[in-house]
């Protein structure tokens, strides 16, 4: 599996690409601007890309308009985001077009190995991953925000969901059954206005209904 990083942390960089080639991965372009970066991805037309949210020369937003761009470009990009902090805005940016294959995590999951190379592969593989401090912060909502209608058992698995987490992960997270986070998924997609027709996105549009809040 072909990785383009965009990072300018040489430590960082480095790091990355060691990680990931004893993970079976190959890492073809290392960047640490968003020139660099979208001339690498039309390059090596990578499997999934790494980007750090603040690239040179400004280190403001430069890397995840680059990894928007990128997905203009090649839809369907996976992209995986790495952040010093939570930024709602850009986490909301990048899930916006409900294609998947993105995902938004603190720097500070890099050190946890296993938990990094999993979200990697399921980016890779279209879906989406948000980091639990992101979906924490989200979750905290006024009173007439919609997410304030589902009960605390349904924003915990609302919040797994975000995170990427499929049935059988969340009711072992949990410690219920199937069934039930099938029950709960249900009367979250009604309390936050999700019909039926919109099956094959509403884990994403669920979601988004946060992400999006000011």
């Amino acid at each position: 599996m072909r990785i383009v990083i965009a990072e300018d942390n040489v430590l960082l960089a480095n790091g990355l690409e060691l990680l990931l080639t004893a993970a079976g991965f190959h890492v073809a372009a290392i960047v640490e601007d968003a020139p660099g970066f979208a001339a690498a991805v039309d390059e090596h037309r990578p499997d999934a890309t790494i980007v750090d949210v603040r690239l040179p020369p400004a280190y403001r937003d430069e890397g995840i308009h680059a990894a928007l761009r990128a997905r203009r470009r090649h839809p369907g990009l996976p992209v995986l985001v790495l952040s010093q902090y939570v930024e709602r805005q850009y986490a909301g940016e990048l899930v916006s077009d409900g294609r998947g294959g993105v995902g938004y995590l603190l720097k500070d999951r890099v050190s946890r190995v296993s938990e990094f190379i999993d979200a990697l592969r399921r980016v890779a593989a279209g879906g989406t991953v948000m980091d639990p401090e992101v979906i924490g912060q989200l979750l905290t909502r006024r009173a007439r925000d919609p997410i304030a209608a589902l009960t605390p058992r349904e924003r915990e698995v609302l919040a797994l969901m975000a995170e990427g987490k499929d049935n059988a992960t969340i009711a072992a997270r949990l410690v219920i059954t199937e069934n039930a986070v099938h029950k709960h998924i249900g009367h979250i997609f009604a309390k936050l206005g999700l019909a039926p027709a919109d099956s094959g996105h509403r884990r994403v549009l669920a979601v988004l209904t946060y992400l999006s809040r000011p």
